[in-house]
């Protein structure tokens, strides 16, 4: 089934209902997008473009960014969402390694291919490629994720699901990039027939999102760890209530407890977690609005420090590297199977068969499941600190930095020591005056064990992030080899 179906459903059902808001006011019905997706599809087809052929988006969020996907997807092709973020030589990378006979880079070359003749919605097979998801590669050369229509409708069902119901006077606000998860969310509101909201900056902006909260109602939100804590700040700074949020999602990233529990003091108790990646997108476990509420519950903090249960699409497994299935408690590696799951890397066997093993897909992901099922990530496989032959997992040390009033952020590498293998290394953002380093340690000193203590402590304005706002620990690690 060609997902936009769901389009061509809407347009036909509630034709004058509002598909896309600009800021504040309507810029598009259903009947209007549905009309532009199909003569996108027909200037596609007139140019000699046929259903598989790869079609490259790389524009800031706009009105424009939706019909070029659903004009994509009515032809029968396949999008390749690039973030408009990335430097010029990233962007030819996805571009060539892609295949894409087209790149979009401007909404005017939008418009200019909806002034074709409408075509007929193209039907394609479940397994039919959709979306080739390009990882946001903070280590490495990029690959793509090969996502097929029945990959995208399974990660759409587990939402209404596991996450939140989108009632059809819903609204999805799109502050981050189209071209990764907020992207992805776009089919829960199409498949309902609920509207999307552009802001009019094409971007993150705290301050207009806080005032679109106050001009819309039922507001769904995809959102990063460092987006939701600005918004958070921003919103303690102004007093502001969010009167129009209904659901804040987030991921794509750790979400501290000092952190979340900042977010839920200035937003209320309206944040959902998920924990997915472009390989299984936007699915592999979530916590609830439910669960984040529930603080009766006599491991509440505990089950706020995870990424919650798996989704109903989806199988977990905690794995030793040898492939065996560890008991509750013991930490190995995240693996998932289920048809949300991808094909394989676009054009990339290596990265394939390193990935999908045995019929799971191998996440990186460090974690532990608890008796109840709910998974606690640790780290990233590569970013493991071993020291005197003990693990160390940085996020542990992180959250017991972030517990600081002074410490806005921290993250922790290890870096080469002759006499215990690696040595713990912080690098500490602070709010306002950098604190003693006395009082850090003392904080470690009664949280966590002794040889976790960072040995080194550095100070920095900020720290290097992707695109997709991710710390590059990889740059950190490099900071500290010159």
């Amino acid at each position: 089934m060609n997902l936009v179906t769901w389009l061509e459903r809407a347009a036909r059902a509630c034709p004058d209902r509002a598909a896309i808001f600009l800021g504040r006011e309507a810029w598009s019905s259903y009947a209007r997008l549905g009309l532009v997706a199909a003569r996108m599809a027909g200037g596609l087809d007139a140019r000699g473009f046929v259903p598989g052929d790869r079609v490259a988006i790389c524009m800031r969020n706009g009105p424009e960014y939706l019909q070029a996907l659903y004009g994509i997807w009515w032809a029968g092709m396949v999008a390749v969402p690039v973030n408009a973020s990335l430097h010029a030589r990233e962007v030819d990378f996805i571009v060539a390694d892609s295949g894409a006979r087209l790149l979009l880079d401007s909404p005017g070359q939008v418009a200019g291919l909806a002034g074709g003749a409408p075509l007929g919605l193209v039907t394609r097979a479940p397994g039919d490629l959709a979306w080739l998801f390009y990882t946001s590669g903070t280590t490495g050369t990029p690959k793509g994720a090969m996502l097929s229509h029945r990959n995208l409708a399974q990660m759409t069902c587990s939402y209404f699901l596991d996450v939140d119901a989108v009632p059809a006077s819903g609204r999805l606000l799109h502050a981050a990039p189209l071209s990764h998860g907020s992207g992805l969310y776009n089919f829960h509101h199409l498949a309902v027939g609920a509207a999307q909201v552009l802001p009019e900056s094409g971007g993150f902006d705290s301050a207009e999102v806080l005032e679109l909260l106050e001009s819309h109602a039922e507001v769904t939100m995809f959102a990063a760890p460092t987006m939701v804590g600005r918004l958070a700040d921003a919103a303690l700074a102004s007093g502001a209530r969010a009167p129009g949020l209904r659901t804040l999602v987030y991921g794509g990233g750790p979400m501290y407890l000092a952190g979340l529990q900042r977010a839920t003091a200035a937003l209320g108790p309206r944040l959902a977690q998920i924990y997915g990646q472009g390989e299984s997108p936007m699915t592999i476990t979530a916590l609830s609005r439910a669960h984040h509420a529930d603080t009766d519950h006599p491991r509440h903090a505990e089950r706020l420090a995870s990424v919650g249960l798996a989704h109903s699409v989806v199988e977990i497994s905690i794995r030793d590297p040898g492939g065996r299935d560890l008991p509750a408690g013991e930490i190995g590696e995240v693996c998932v199977r289920g048809d949300v799951v991808m094909s394989g890397y676009w054009n990339n066997p290596e990265g394939t068969a390193g990935a999908l093993r045995d019929g799971w897909l191998w996440t990186g992901d460090l974690a532990a499941m608890d008796a109840d099922g709910f998974v606690t990530l640790k780290d990233r496989s590569k970013d493991l600190i071993v020291s005197g032959g003990s693990n160390i997992y940085p996020r542990e040390v992180e959250e017991v930095l972030l517990r600081h009033p002074a410490v806005a952020e921290a993250s922790v590498v290890g870096r080469p020591d002759a006499e215990w293998g690696e040595a713990v290394v912080a690098f500490v953002v602070a709010r306002g005056a950098p604190p003693p380093v006395a009082e850090l340690d003392q904080l470690c000193l009664d949280h966590i064990a002794r040889f976790k203590r960072p040995k080194e402590y550095h100070f920095v304005d900020q720290l290097p992030k992707n695109n997709y706002g991710k710390v590059v620990k990889s740059r950190l690690r490099d900071t500290i080899a010159k």
